[in-house]
């Protein structure tokens, strides 16, 4: 279903750049170096807790820069947004990670997210047992316990000498207090942070998801700092290249080193890309790379597209309680509210893109039952725009459904025509015997109420075919004997109609009434207000039914047209006829006047249903 469609994916995604061999690991602390060059992670974690992940994405490696975002958000939790920018600036610098970039003046860092800046947040940290505590908020981002990586650290500790010099110089500008090893030491210690791929990516998703843990629920920064972090993410995260990052994917975003790169897009989503090879810039060559396609593809970048939520979709209802307007026998009806469960209606809205797709693919797949047929319709009414990434995770989930052995309808859909055309395009996705587009919400009911049917309309065919029986099983001859069947078959005058013929027009008299043995038949009611009052389809006959009953009741004119959408067969009583039965049979009159009462009966209690579900599905 959509898990595999996403997966699939990023598989593709990791093997298109897992033969990128440019770049190389880092080298400059030794115990980087040991890294394997071909280790290639993936994944991509939603704000509402979905986890896609491919390659090496449990390989442990060490968070180094992107460390940054994370100590930045708990120097504002500790200090305030002006405690800190006391200390540090949020200005890019177009320099490298490691350059000594301060104010002339003043001596302050530019930026929290270059060396000298992150070294100064350090020192904002109050308290005791300050390492402890940026872990302990780091393994809230991650959903997991982070410790760091003890080599690791040795190792930045004792190469670590542009980043002393950068202290000292900080310290001369008072931007440090006397305690500047510990805040090296501290500096280092969380850069060795140990994670792996998978943490990346639910840690930028934490910071999608406003600051909470979308797989924890648990808050790891506080909302009203988020904005200030992904800023400094956006303008200054990517080193000396975080200008053309910017532009090209247009997400806020972070690199570390160690070669893994983490992106966010407010709202909806985070990635965590891990691949040791580097570039000039001392960014993850595959990461970059990988990150520009995905975006693009997905449209992801943050100037383009609008925000949504996982209340795309804004209802389900089920088909035994909401049918379409189709007159068809008792036991049809009876069998619709027994087995109608297994059409389900899920009403879509807002704006799809690939986020909330994946939220409606997941709700789709969760109503899976491989143990019976089942149906989905896919209502688009509300549905206020779509892009190719939502088309594409939407055909491909009903791609799935499809091979899954589920009858899939969209309705509503002219007003999304690209997802239309993305069906009429792809020949797997194209309208056949499971699949199919329609105009309305009662078009697709009727649709997956005929396929449901479709065996016990067989078996009521082979009864019908008899030459004996076809009219004992007319609804309003219920309960009636055998010498009155025959009867009423002496009263009955058959007739045929060609598709498309009209039977009865409103404004007619009614003269007869009248029993559908074989076809289906529309009944169009005007509407009032169009210029030519073009008519409605409010429901469908089939075989078995009787239309223009109300005749019976004593209805003078006609209210409704009728016509034959197929070749029909039907029989017509008059009401002349019926009158002679009133004075000869006056038994029979009352048994179709009870069953007419008892229809009518079952369709009001049904429309009582029918209601509470439209409040639903219009509220």
């Amino acid at each position: 279903m959509a898990p595999d469609s996403i997966l699939g994916y990023l598989r593709s995604l990791h093997a298109k750049y897992a033969p990128l061999f440019e770049g190389e690991v880092a080298t400059y602390i030794p115990e980087l170096g040991k890294a394997n060059p071909e280790w290639f992670g993936i994944c991509l974690v939603t704000a509402t807790g979905a986890v896609y992940e491919v390659g090496d994405t449990g390989q442990a490696f060490t968070i180094q820069s992107i460390v940054k975002p994370f100590l930045y958000g708990k120097a504002l939790e500790e200090c305030g947004i002006e405690g800190v920018l006391a200390k540090v600036g949020v200005e890019a610098t177009g320099d490298a990670f490691n350059s000594i970039s301060l104010e002339p003046t003043t001596g302050r860092p530019r930026n929290p997210m270059i060396n000298a800046g992150a070294i100064a947040t350090c020192g904002l940290i109050p308290g005791e047992a300050k390492l402890e505590r940026l872990l302990a908020t780091f393994s809230h981002y991650a959903g997991r316990p982070l410790l760091y990586n003890e080599a690791v650290y040795r190792s930045e500790s004792m190469t670590g000498h542009r980043n002393r010099a950068i202290a000292h110089m900080l310290r001369g500008f008072d931007r440090l207090g006397d305690d500047l090893e510990s805040v090296l030491e501290l500096y280092f210690q969380i850069c060795s942070t140990s994670v792996t791929c998978r943490d990346l990516g639910v840690m930028a998703a934490t910071l999608a998801n406003n600051g909470v843990n979308p797989l924890t629920g648990e808050r790891a920064l506080a909302a009203e700092y988020v904005p200030n972090v992904l800023s400094v993410m956006a303008s200054c995260g990517m080193y000396n290249s975080a200008g053309e990052w910017i532009y090209r994917v247009g997400l806020p975003a972070k690199s570390g080193v160690g070669g893994g790169i983490i992106a966010v897009l407010p709202g909806q989503l985070g990635v965590g890309v891990f691949s040791p090879r580097l570039d000039p810039h001392g960014n993850s060559v595959r990461g970059v790379r990988l990150c520009e396609e995905l975006s693009r593809e997905l449209q992801l970048h943050l100037f383009s597209p609008p925000i949504n939520d996982a209340s795309v979709v804004r209802s389900i209802l089920s088909g035994a309680d909401f049918h379409s307007t189709r007159i068809g026998l008792a036991q049809e009806v009876r069998l619709l509210d027994k087995e109608g469960g297994r059409i389900k209606l899920f009403q879509l809205q807002g704006n799809l893109t690939f986020t909330s797709a994946e939220v409606v693919a997941r709700t789709l797949h969760t109503h899976l039952d491989k143990g019976e047929k089942r149906f989905f319709i896919l209502d688009c009414r509300r549905v206020t725009g779509v892009n190719r990434s939502a088309c594409g995770i939407l055909r491909e989930t009903i791609k799935a459904s499809l091979a899954a052995g589920v009858g899939v309808v969209l309705s509503h859909a002219k007003s999304v025509p690209l997802l239309i055309e993305s069906f009429v395009d792809h020949p797997d996705g194209s309208p056949g015997e499971c699949f199919d587009i329609v105009a309305d919400t009662d078009a697709a009911l009727e649709w997956c109420e005929n396929h449901l049917l479709r065996d016990f309309r067989q078996k009521e065919a082979s009864r019908a075919s008899d030459p004996s029986a076809p009219r004992r099983y007319y609804s309003l001859f219920l309960g009636l004997t055998e010498e009155e069947l025959g009867t009423m078959e002496s009263l009955l005058e058959q007739r045929t109609a060609s598709a498309g013929e009209v039977l009865i027009r409103a404004g007619d008299l009614s003269r007869e009434i009248y029993f559908l043995s074989r076809g289906s038949l529309s009944i169009l009611l005007p509407l009032s207000g169009t210029p030519d009052a073009t008519p409605r389809r409010i429901a469908t006959v089939s075989p078995g039914s009787a239309f223009g009953e109300m005749a019976m009741t004593g209805s003078a004119v006609r209210s409704a047209t009728v016509v034959a959408d197929t070749e029909c067969v039907f029989d017509i009583l008059s009401l002349r006829k019926l009158d002679e039965l009133t004075r000869t049979s006056p038994s029979i009159r009352i048994k179709l006047l009870h069953n007419l009462s008892l229809q009518l009966a079952a369709k009001v209690r049904h429309t009582n249903r029918q209601l509470e579900a439209l409040e639903e599905l219009s509220a």
